[in-house]
Formats: C-alpha cells, structure tokens, sequence
C-alpha cells in the first residue's frame, strides 16, 4: 500500500483543494461566526466627537487652579449648548460632548462644588480625560480584516465604527452522512448487535461550530443501492462527509461507491492515531472526506482535516487547528510510526496549562471521551514524553 502520509502532508492537500466560496452581503446583526470577505472600514469617526471620559466638568486648562463658575450642563447624547468662553466650566456627563472652547475635563471628585460654582485646587494637563474625535479610529481606517471569524469584540467594534452590513464568505454546505447497517437512533430500542448512532450528531456539532449549514442524511445500511443514492445526494454539498465504511472490510463500500460517482481520491489512509483510515477526495468543487466509523476516529478526522478545510472555504486566516502549549500530567508513549492525539482534561495551575491524559484511550471509547476538552499532540517518534514535557494541544469543541 505504500508509505502513509504525514499529517502534514495530508493538511496540505486538502487545503490545497479548499478553495474559497464566494461573498454576499449580511447585516451585522446576522454575522456573528461569520468571515469576513474583505477588509470592512468604519463608516464614521469613533468617537464621532471630542467626548468626555469622566463625569466632571469641562475646563480650559488655563483656567485652573481657580474658581470658576458653571454656566451649563452637557448630557450624553445632548449637544453643547454653546462653546465655552474663557473662566466658565460646564457640567459634563461620561460620554457628553465636550464643547467648543474646553480643551480639558476636571472629575467631579477633584473640585469642590459652592452652589453655581466649582473651585479647582490642581493644575489640568489640555486634553486630559477627553477622548478626542477619532481617537479610536478614523472615517475610512480598516476595522476588521478580511478572513476573520466575526466574534462578539469584533461585532461591537463594527456596530460602534457605524458599520450595518458586511461582505462575508458564504457558509459552506455540508451534508453528513453515517453508514451502518449496526446503527439505531437514539431513543429507538436495539435489535440484537445494534449500537446508537452517535457519529452524526457529533460531527454536526463540531462542523457547525466551524461555520457550516449541516444538512444531516439519514443513516444508510450495508447496501450497495443505497449508499449510491445517498452518497450522490451528498455530493450536491459543498462539502460531503461519511462516517464509517471506508476501510477494507466486506461492508466497506464508501470509496468504492464515491470513485463510481466521479469521486477522484487524493488519499486514503494518514500516519496518526487514532483515525489512519481517512479518506479524502474530490468531486468538481465538492470536498469529500470519508471518516473512520469509530467515534474517537471520527471527532479527530474532524478536527484534523475537515474543520481546516471548512475554514479555508471561508477563507479564514491560518485554518489549522491552533496549536496551544501545555505541561503533561504524566508520562506518554510515543508511536513510532504514527502521531497520536491523546483525549485530556486541562486545569490551570500556577505553571499554566496542565493536561492529564484520561484512561481508556481506544478509538471506540466515546463516552470517556466526554470528560476531555483536550487532545493532546504526541509527535510520532520512539521513547517516552515523560511528566513535565511541554507538548502542544488542540481544544476539543473550539471554533
């Protein structure tokens, strides 16, 4: 069978074939998890003028120390009655517009109040406690830059910049499709050698997470017919991932089906564990990746190749996982062969990020899975990453 790929030999090829989808336009109020098309650019001034940054009063510096008296009243909201002459002060609000003529805002807690005047005892730099007009950023200056996921810090600052409608990369469409004729829907009663499918939930929810529209097939049983039907209906999708059957057994019948389909296979089969038999190829701009039936398999397969691919649709800045770094609680093996992506829960100590791999690390083992939030990177390689080692890690759930 040859050599196996690398696992970065394999993230290569797909992203190689992730081309990015086109734009459409979409309000801001709808865009959050989005990815952003091209660089946005505010649409005003931020501040969109000289604002106070304190309750207090609004002061020419050279006026103080000093009394002054107080002439008017600015509200947030609420323009300056009128510019500020020289040795008057205004009561100003956090947020209210400095008026012309104040060059400074003294806080309400550095003056003494006597009736319709104040007294001021220190000296004011000019400027101080005013946010000047376009402080933040200019008409015109760039916001956000294209390919970034639109978050919450991302949404306030366009929303705040005047900014209502943005050009984001269309949701890729992707259509999930588990095989199996073991396979029962949770809740129905098993039939003897039965399991409830739990694939396709799971990879829905990792998939989505990362931007797509999932349209979740109905599982398919060990027939040749019907994986046929299901596959091509799949293959409408921008993106068409299966679950199980893509291995060499007799009920295999996913890469056999898809390559009579027009599916052209870039590979089969990655140097990691767990997960070896990925598959992936490719039909016209259809992306198709075949996941092994296991679940643990499955959840990496995801996270390794399809949530990058997925990213990269969207044209998103850096569509590998993210590699964060950690401490390891105890000692791990190394594969000589094959990288390995171990579950761990991670805790936080006074060193930082502490990873503790989790018992029961067979690819079949899902439900221990659901104590992990980590999979941790053990580069293939011999010996033993002993307690202490500083490995790197990809957060289980993340975007």
């Amino acid at each position: 069978m040859g050599a196996l790929l690398t696992l970065e030999q394999a993230q290569a090829l797909v992203l190689a074939r992730a081309q990015v989808r086109e734009s459409e336009q979409v309000s801001v109020w709808d865009a959050a998890g989005r990815v952003t098309a091209e660089p946005v650019h505010a649409a005003v001034d931020l501040p969109p003028f000289p604002s106070s940054a304190m309750d207090g009063f609004a002061v020419r510096a050279s006026d103080v120390p000093g009394r002054l008296p107080v002439v008017a009243r600015v509200a947030a909201g609420r323009p300056a009655p009128r510019a500020l002459a020289p040795g008057e002060a205004m009561e100003i609000s956090t947020g209210g517009v400095v008026p012309d003529g104040a060059d400074s805002v003294i806080p309400i807690e550095y003056v003494v109040n006597h009736d319709n005047e104040i007294e001021v005892g220190n000296d004011i730099r000019v400027g101080s406690h005013v946010r000047p007009r376009g402080g933040d950023v200019a008409v015109g200056a760039v916001v956000v830059d294209a390919g970034v996921r639109l978050g919450p810090a991302q949404l306030g600052a366009l929303a705040a910049a005047g900014v209502a409608a943005i050009s984001c990369t269309r949701r890729p469409q992707v259509a999930i499709l588990a095989t199996g004729s073991e396979l029962a829907r949770p809740g129905d009663a098993l039939a003897p050698g039965q399991i409830y499918e739990s694939n396709g939930l799971m990879l829905a929810a990792a998939l989505a997470a990362a931007g797509a529209d999932i349209e979740s097939l109905p599982v398919v049983a060990d027939d040749e017919s019907a994986h046929r039907r299901a596959i091509e209906r799949g293959l409408a999708a921008d993106v068409l991932v299966t679950s199980g059957g893509v291995s060499v057994g007799p009920h295999d019948l996913v890469r056999a089906i898809e390559a009579e389909l027009g599916v052209e296979e870039v590979f089969w089969r990655v140097a990691i564990k767990p997960g070896k038999p990925v598959s992936f190829g490719v039909r016209g701009e259809t992306l198709v990746f075949g996941l092994p039936g296991n679940p643990v398999s499955s959840l990496v397969g995801s996270e390794l190749f399809v949530k990058p691919a997925l990213r990269a649709l969207q044209g998103q800045r850096d569509p590998l996982p993210r590699l964060d770094a950690g401490t390891l609680a105890t000692a791990l093996q190394r594969n000589d062969a094959r990288d390995e992506f171990v579950r761990a829960r991670s805790r936080l100590d006074q060193s930082g990020i502490v990873l503790e791999p989790l018992s029961g690390q067979e690819s079949h083992m899902i439900a221990r899975a659901a104590a992990a939030d980590a999979l941790v990177h053990v580069p293939r390689g011999d010996g033993v990453l002993a307690a202490g080692t500083r490995v790197t890690w990809i957060r289980l759930g993340s975007d």
